[in-house]
């Protein structure tokens, strides 16, 4: 039987027979999406000052990685990698979506990214960038005391991990 289903980390609903294993918009692990009758998603949240410069940090970082996975999309030279830069451009914008609204921005600042045609370049930068994320989100859910900004940060190394491996595996 078909179900709504709710991601509670990036928010959007999923329509399927079962939860899929990462959330289609976000990439949030399968503990993450639970039926939407049953999902508790929450971005208003009371900020500490560190918490609030971590969530600008952090809408600066996706808003980055979004406009260069974008361009590297678009310049690669290879075409599986055009697919991937293209998914994990859409995945990125998604994370800066949740930032956005933690931060109660009508909208995301704008990238200002460049990328190379040369394929291997761009997947040494994808593994710099996200090696980058996933240490500045463990250090960032550690320092709040925030269980549904502790909650998110985690799932975010989760998913910057994923993406880590996926430019590992191409670059070995």
């Amino acid at each position: 039987m078909v179900k709504l289903w709710r991601c509670v980390i990036c928010g959007d609903p999923y329509v399927g027979v079962t939860p899929p294993n990462n959330c289609p918009f976000c990439g949030a692990h399968q503990e993450f999406i639970v039926e939407a009758k049953d999902a508790v998603v929450n971005f208003e949240v009371p900020l500490t000052e560190k918490d609030r410069a971590n969530a600008e940090r952090a809408i600066q970082v996706e808003v980055s990685n979004a406009t260069f996975y974008s361009c590297a999309a678009g310049k690669t030279d290879d075409p599986e990698c055009r697919l991937l830069f293209k998914a994990l451009g859409k995945i990125e914008a998604e994370h800066a979506a949740i930032w956005r609204k933690v931060l109660r921005l009508s909208k995301a600042p704008a990238g200002n990214e460049t990328c190379h045609t040369e394929n291997v370049k761009n997947l040494n930068e994808s593994h710099e960038r996200e090696t980058r994320a996933i240490v500045f989100y463990k250090k960032a859910a550690e320092e709040s005391d925030h269980d549904r900004l502790k909650q998110i940060f985690k799932a975010l190394v989760e998913i910057e991990t994923d993406h880590l491996h996926l430019s590992e595996a191409r670059l070995s």
